[in-house]
């Protein structure tokens, strides 16, 4: 049985590696663009720089756990793989609890870009209905299959890349590139405690692994090395960005200061006041990471040939745990987010490619045999 399963997870998926890796640049990449920002800056303040260079060194040996892991379950899917090695009670036990902390990621990242949407341009509208159309719109996506969520990808993303070299060409004219001075101004431990923030988004990387069987061919350690050192560009480009626009101090006080940027931009002395651009980058940005990670719970539970089910066993938990997150105050909000939930994923998603590579470590012997 596990030959024929070897065989078959060699087989070509839907979507290439380049796909991929243009799905983490806009799944993770919104979280280390926009979400970890704020806490790294209250954080580390000035050095936050040295702490996303730190946790990108210290994450890259990390890969080669993926990488192992990948190797050892021939590309198959990882929850037939998993019921293969573990029994079908140990397998159901991480397929729940797996499947319940994306539906809380997932549902973190809409109950903040709704926060977001409220304060910035739509004062006036009910949370409910934000959250309404906002959930309807990814259920429809993960409808659909891995495919179309690539395509709709890779069109968004275009935009989204433009139009972040845009605001960083435009905004050198008010950067001081001195406010990063001095270079570790409270010592090495504030730098090593907010390194936890972006390595919280790029432990994100074995999420790739569970939609593993939809690739055209096998993730290399060069690929994980890429996607690393985008993310890295992505989580410094913003952070430095604000410190040399508006110094470290004001900075930290800032909840978003990706957008806050775009409020400076300008063309001469006429055309300003272009910070609605943000608005297509934060709201595409979330509904590709929202739709990808519910895809993911989609296809652990074998729910991609019927809609129905999706509507009934992933729109209601997904909503309604949205819905109570939208109910805390936004200052608590954001205090649960930076002091806690953001450790909370890196902790889990780092225990989880542990507990992975021990699973496929220890069943090396018994695929030899077979």
């Amino acid at each position: 049985m596990i030959e024929g399963f070897i065989v078959r997870g060699t087989g070509v998926g839907p979507i290439s590696i380049l796909h991929v890796i243009f799905l983490s640049m806009t799944v993770i990449g919104l979280k280390n663009h926009v979400t970890i920002i704020p806490p790294i800056l209250q954080v580390v303040g000035r050095d936050g720089w040295a702490a996303i260079l730190l946790a990108a060194i210290f994450m890259f040996p990390w890969l080669f756990l993926l990488l192992y892991v990948h190797h050892k379950s021939h590309q198959l899917p990882l929850k037939d793989w998993l019921k293969q090695r573990i029994g079908k009670v140990g397998y159901t036990i991480i397929l729940y609890i797996i499947g319940f902390y994306l539906i809380v990621l997932s549902a973190f990242t809409i109950r903040e870009t709704l926060q977001w949407v409220k304060t910035t341009f739509l004062p006036n509208t009910p949370m409910v209905l934000l959250l309404t159309i906002f959930t309807i719109l990814c259920i429809l996506l993960i409808s659909t299959n891995i495919q179309t969520i690539a395509m709709v990808n890779v069109l968004v993303l275009f935009g989204v890349i433009v139009l972040g070299f845009f605001v960083a060409f435009v905004n050198i004219q008010v950067k001081d590139y001195e406010l990063l001075r001095p270079f570790f101004e409270h010592g090495f431990k504030p730098i090593v405690t907010g390194a936890v923030y972006p390595a919280s988004g790029f432990v994100e990387l074995l999420l790739l692994l569970f939609l593993q069987h939809h690739y055209k061919g096998r993730i290399r350690w060069y690929h994980f090395a890429i996607m690393l050192f985008i993310l890295m560009g992505l989580t410094m480009g913003p952070l430095i960005g604000a410190i040399t626009e508006f110094g470290p101090i004001e900075a930290a006080k800032q909840s978003y200061p990706a957008y806050e940027e775009w409020g400076l931009a300008t063309i001469g002395r006429f055309i300003e006041h272009m910070d609605f651009f943000s608005v297509y980058q934060w709201l595409t940005g979330a509904f590709i990471r929202v739709g990808f990670l519910l895809f993911i719970v989609v296809d652990l539970f074998n729910l991609n040939e019927n809609r129905k089910r999706i509507w009934t066993m992933i729109a209601p938990p997904f909503f309604f745990l949205s819905l109570s997150l939208s109910l805390l105050n936004d200052d608590l909000f954001l205090e649960i987010k930076g002091n806690y939930f953001l450790i909370c994923t890196f902790v889990f998603l780092i225990v989880l490619s542990l507990f992975l590579t021990i699973v496929a470590f220890a069943s090396r012997k018994t695929v030899k045999n077979v």
